[in-house]
């Protein structure tokens, strides 16, 4: 299993880096070393990064996958989300108060590794890089006046995502648990989802092209829960621990 996430060190610049124990050491562009078809090599020296641990990735596009949940008679379909509501674990989010419940949304996030072109259910693999921990916070109160999505999840800081991306994961049955101030509140995995994550992908790529760095959100029909301000929310998924201070 290799971690490869981001830090910003204290001279400003974002360096990539993997995770080796309790030490963080910087590694090349991990998508340049993808679409070379390798694992991304240690960085002249291997040296020890510190800094502030950010979002795993920076996307341009970050997609949700709605309706992949057992009571919905309709296919899986794709919304956007704004990528710059993406913070990363441990930052604090602001609830709304203006707009009715708040539920987190445990998800397996998905972070594309080269662009999607030729992507199909059987070798959706070859373009992933990896998975990590995503919380799509949501106001569902507002989709009555709002199908769209966008009131309902355009919330500041309501996409925090992991810090570490799982390069080893599987797509097939990586588990993913929902916690509220330390109590576990739903635990599933890939493999209960209706539409497996490999046609989801195989889907999205049927209509545009995602590229490096891209987040795709698979859903939470079995990992959703009310929240309040004040609360904290883990999201684990795999090796993968997102955790969201609330306000």
């Amino acid at each position: 299993m290799t971690l490869i996430g981001r830090v910003r060190t204290a001279a400003g610049d974002i360096v990539h880096v993997r995770r080796d124990g309790e030490r963080v050491v910087a590694i090349e562009d991990p998508y340049a070393a993808f679409a070379a078809g390798r694992a991304a090599a240690d960085a002249d020296g291997a040296a020890l990064v510190g800094g502030e641990l950010l979002a795993a990735s920076s996307p341009v596009v970050v997609v949700g996958i709605a309706q992949n949940g057992p009571e919905h008679a309709s296919p899986v379909q794709a919304w956007l989300k704004s990528p710059r509501t993406v913070v990363g674990s441990g930052v604090p989010v602001t609830l709304r108060r203006d707009a009715g419940t708040t539920v987190a949304e445990g998800e397996i996030a998905v972070v594309i590794g080269r662009e999607t072109t030729g992507l199909t259910a059987a070798n959706a693999a070859e373009y992933v890089l990896g998975i990590t921990a995503v919380n799509d916070l949501s106001s569902p109160d507002r989709g009555a006046i709002d199908p769209r999505n966008f009131e309902s999840k355009a919330g500041e800081g309501y996409t925090p995502l992991g810090a570490w991306i799982d390069t080893a994961a599987s797509l097939a049955d990586v588990p993913l648990r929902l916690s509220l101030d330390g109590v576990e509140v739903a635990t599933t995995d890939a493999g209960r989802l209706p539409v497996p994550i490999a046609e989801c992908l195989a889907y999205l790529a049927q209509w545009t092209t995602l590229g490096p760095g891209d987040v795709v959100m698979t859903g939470a029909p079995f990992s959703q829960s009310p929240v309040r301000p004040g609360q904290t929310i883990d999201v684990e998924v795999g090796a993968v621990r997102l955790t969201t201070p609330t306000r």
